[in-house]
């Protein structure tokens, strides 16, 4: 809980950028270059600077900050208090900016995104009132309240922002800013009961970790449904169970249910093939595990290290059997046509990652480096882009009863460029992330001699004599490796700047896909599921490295 308002300006950043990234897109994109210094009355000092697409908020002042913004309690006060205008009601001397006008401008522009969108997100009205509640000392008396407005229906809280959000009656209509839909905000969270995502109207934005949450716990009580609860269970089922009970990012389901919500169908109806694909994701992590000789997933032993390889390759090819019957079994609530149509998706999707497994393992077997970062785009996609994003959105659809091959192909390029640089920045927090957030092996890519950005850059900028001894370093076996070979090719990858290329890259591509989403999915109306996949289109290019 932040005991200072610094603190909470850090705090609110930070899940900002988890929860509602097409928010913090649009503010870092207004704020550019610009380094922002900001003082606050109980003389916490923070700074705040845009990083490619994400906002970066840190203590302490910056030593040569663009703008000076400095805030004192007064001012704080009526941060809280959205029934004034601040011009009415900070006095002289409470509020002071100090920079180039232009540069003025931009920051407040940033805050108005920040502000406009980001307050009706229950996480970050509660974290502000937990903050409010601390310090009563600097609140002082607001204005009488006003009349409801006619036909709604709240009961008040005490704090006039919420209940001026619960008073004001229908939202505006939603209006284009920089390539994203805005609306004003809703109250999501009253201060004493909260609402879920879905039964509320729908809107532009919306709470990406609530979201992914809820999807994810849709999914994973599917997935303990399908999984026999029967002999064998020592030494199959509840291997089977290992890596879904693990956990994970949500991702592919979330885009499942969004896109099937996003062409009219229930979200319900995909929850059956989204608890396909986790089967399916989980099936090739096992195998993967085994091919790739790593050692941990998700922060714990991989399968094959606690039960060996015969029994963890037998629970992988269950997993995708079983993935093969969740699939089948819409027929009896999608019908033949949907359950064909995801069937067809189904056989695509494992195409293109088996393919892709393949070139990789290809190129490692054989020592080889490619030049381009092309090759590098072909198998990823192939490998994770498919089954990570492409055809999730897809399978959605095709719940939704969408299987217009024109309509389902508009999904391609947007993700297929999402999914590239996703897997971009996973492979660059293998070497730079902290492996109990990341859940992987330290550096494990580098022992496994996987064939990233990272090394295609560096071997491409590398001298001759450098390149070789590295070659050398990398077409050893896994088995006869240590942490030290791999830190000598981190330090190479350091030295070369291909860490900074991968993740300059990986935000240059999310870009392309994020303005590609924005024209190839025009024919989706706007709706709250819509906002969903337009904020996974963003949290890429804004979740922390």
């Amino acid at each position: 809980m932040p005991d200072n308002a610094a603190e909470l300006l850090v705090s609110t950043v930070y899940e900002l950028s988890r929860r509602a990234p097409a928010v913090v897109a649009t503010a870092a994109a207004e704020l550019a270059s610009i380094v922002l210094g900001m003082s606050f009355g109980d003389g916490s000092t923070a700074t705040l600077r845009a990083e490619h697409s994400r906002l970066i908020a840190t203590l302490g002042a910056p030593a040569s900050p663009d703008v000076e913004f400095c805030f004192d309690d007064q001012a704080m006060n009526f941060v809280f208090d959205l029934q004034r205008r601040p011009v009415d009601g900070i006095a002289a001397d409470a509020l002071d900016l100090r920079g180039d006008r232009a540069a003025i401008l931009a920051v407040w522009r940033t805050f108005a995104y920040l502000a406009q969108r980001g307050s009706g997100l229950r996480s970050i009205q509660q974290l502000w009132r937990q903050y409010r509640e601390r310090s009563p000392d600097l609140w002082g008396a607001t204005m009488a309240e006003p009349p409801p407005a006619q036909g709604a229906h709240f009961e008040p809280v005490g704090w006039s922002a919420l209940d001026f959000l619960a008073r004001r009656g229908s939202p505006m209509d939603a209006r284009r800013v920089g390539g994203t839909v805005t609306e004003l905000p809703r109250v999501l969270w009253t201060g004493r009961v909260s609402t879920s995502w879905w039964e509320n109207p729908p809107v532009g934005d919306a709470d990406l970790v609530e979201v992914m949450d809820a999807c994810r716990a849709n999914v994973a009580a599917e997935v303990g449904r399908l999984i026999p609860d029967c002999a064998p269970q020592r030494d199959l089922y509840s291997l089977m169970r290992d890596y879904p009970a693990r956990g994970g990012k949500g991702l592919r389901p979330t885009l499942a249910i969004a896109a099937c919500g996003a062409l009219g169908g229930r979200p319900e109806d995909a929850v059956r093939s989204a608890a396909a694909l986790e089967l399916f994701h989980n099936g090739f992590l096992v195998h993967d595990d085994i091919a790739d000789e790593s050692t941990h997933r998700r922060g714990l032993p991989t399968l094959h290290v606690r039960h060996g390889v015969g029994m963890s390759v037998n629970a992988g090819d269950a997993l995708n059997l079983l993935a093969v019957d969740a699939v089948l079994s819409n027929l009896q609530d999608l019908g033949l046509a949907r359950t064909i149509g995801l069937i067809q998706e189904v056989l695509h999707m494992c195409r293109e990652t088996v393919e892709g497994q393949a070139i990789e393992l290809g190129w490692i077997r054989r020592a080889v480096v490619p030049k381009r970062d092309a090759a590098y785009f072909r198998m990823s996609t192939k490998k994770t882009g498919w089954y990570t994003c492409i055809s999730p959105c897809r399978i959605g659809a095709v719940c939704a009863g969408e299987t217009s091959p024109q309509a389902l192909t508009a999904f391609n390029e947007t993700f297929r460029l999402i999914g590239i640089a996703f897997q971009i920045q996973d492979d660059v927090l293998n070497l730079i992330g902290d492996e109990a957030s990341y859940g992987k092996e330290s550096l494990g890519d580098l022992l496994e001699a996987k064939r990233t950005v990272m090394l295609i850059h560096l071997f491409r900028t590398a001298p001759d004599s450098e390149r070789s001894r590295l070659l050398e370093n990398i077409a050893r076996p896994r088995s006869e490796k240590t942490f030290s070979d791999a830190q000598e090719v981190l330090a190479a990858m350091q030295h070369h700047g291909s860490i900074n290329y991968a993740i300059a890259l990986a935000d240059k591509l999310a870009r392309r896909g994020v303005s590609r989403f924005e024209r190839d999915l025009t024919f989706l109306a706007e709706s709250e599921y819509k906002g969903v996949l337009r904020q996974i289109a963003h949290y890429v290019t804004t979740r922390p490295l």
